[in-house]
């Protein structure tokens, strides 16, 4: 049994809360926030340990692996914490806020020989990993494009400072291209070569990158664009058959209803924050989740999600894929960890991978701030 340690009690640690206990091969036994009473709170309801900081969890010795979900501006510091003390890593996205960071990072684990993965992404989605093994048993033929495009509320939901500064790690590039990159990179076999983008900031009132299109070209000849506008007025669920990022269904007047405005002071966002934690991801959802249309063309054949599976699309018709629902993408993400720990496997998110997708993140942001495409240069294939 591999015992686990959450570092970071947001909306992202919580959320792999349910999936650590539904794994059979992990144990949830330590959390680690600096705010007394979130970790209290967790370690009351989990029955298990609490520490104020990452350093001190990590000196338990029959800790085995930490996930980390704090602040991306802390993650190579908690990362190489963790390495230092021989744990076993799970590193939420984005891997850092700089190259340098991210490859210090890469460094550390390899020194100490242990697993490192990075993610969640939505590259782990069961649909997209479908995706990816419909291209690569070439049925289809080629892939040649591909695209996927998400909007929602992001700019609005409740934040800290660090989300929305870019230097800091925040902006929708950095942390749902993250998301994106990651995807069309899984999807067009990981050899991104070159970026072009426009990013976009137009809220006065919130300033940050809160939109984005980003078109990349890949060695095989592939390209891809991700486009996603986080203000809040079309959602992509509209585009989605009204299922939502976790696979729950929202009808629109209810996505009206429910949406979001920033807070009048810096306190009241930070608790309507860790209010938001507490449900914002579901332990189970009974559709697939829908980061946005992703939306794959091959040779003879085009696929996209359906509510249940997904659509492939040929000369013949449209015939639809179902996949199951009984296993949250978070526990896929474990399954991965779990067999690079153990040995079973390698992990495809590994932290050269993680290291090329914060390249395109990067990348895109400085072709949006000179107007140039950017060529890239720490790609791995898949």
């Amino acid at each position: 049994m591999i015992h686990v340690g959450i570092a970071g009690l947001g909306a992202a640690g919580r959320g792999f809360i349910p999936a650590i206990a539904a794994h059979p091969g992990m144990q949830l036994v330590a959390v680690a926030d600096p705010v007394p009473e979130l970790r209290d709170e967790v370690a009351q309801v989990c029955s298990v340990a609490a520490y104020d900081t990452i350093d001190a969890m990590v000196a338990d010795p029959a800790l085995h692996a930490v996930y980390i979900a704090t602040p991306t501006e802390l993650h190579e510091e908690h990362a190489k914490t963790a390495c230092a003390a021989r744990k076993h890593v799970l590193l939420e996205k984005p891997m850092a806020t700089s190259l340098e960071e991210a490859q210090a990072i890469v460094a550390a684990a390899q020194a100490a020989g242990v697993a490192l993965v990075v993610g969640h992404s939505h590259s782990h989605d069961l649909p997209i990993r479908r995706m990816r093994e419909l291209i690569v048993d070439g049925s289809l033929g080629a892939v040649r494009m591909v695209h996927t495009w998400c909007y929602t509320d992001w700019m609005y939901r409740p934040r800290r400072a660090a989300e929305l500064d870019v230097a800091r790690g925040g902006g929708v590039t950095f942390r749902q291209g993250s998301h994106q990159f990651d995807i069309v990179r899984l999807l067009c076999g990981g050899l991104a070569r070159s970026v072009r983008a426009c990013t976009f900031d137009w809220d006065p009132q919130r300033r940050s990158i809160g939109a984005h299109t980003v078109f990349l070209a890949f060695e095989h000849g592939a390209v891809a664009t991700a486009v996603y506008s986080g203000y809040g007025r079309f959602s992509s669920m509209d585009l989605c058959f009204d299922v939502g990022e976790w696979g729950q269904m929202q009808p629109a007047h209810e996505r009206m209803l429910h949406r979001p405005r920033a807070e009048a002071s810096v306190d009241a966002e930070l608790r309507a924050k860790r209010d938001r934690a507490r449900h914002a991801i579901p332990a189970h959802a009974p559709h697939q989740p829908f980061f946005g249309l992703t939306l794959v063309s091959c040779e003879r054949g085009d696929i996209r999600q359906s509510p249940d599976g997904l659509l492939v699309y040929t000369h013949q018709g449209c015939s639809e894929i179902p996949l199951s629902a009984e296993r949250s993408a978070r526990e896929l993400v474990l399954d991965e960890w779990s067999n690079a720990i153990t040995g079973r496997a390698a992990a495809l998110h590994d932290g050269a991978w993680g290291l090329a997708n914060l390249e395109v993140c990067i990348a895109a942001m400085q072709s949006a701030r000179e107007g140039v495409e950017v060529p890239l240069r720490l790609q791995v294939a898949r």
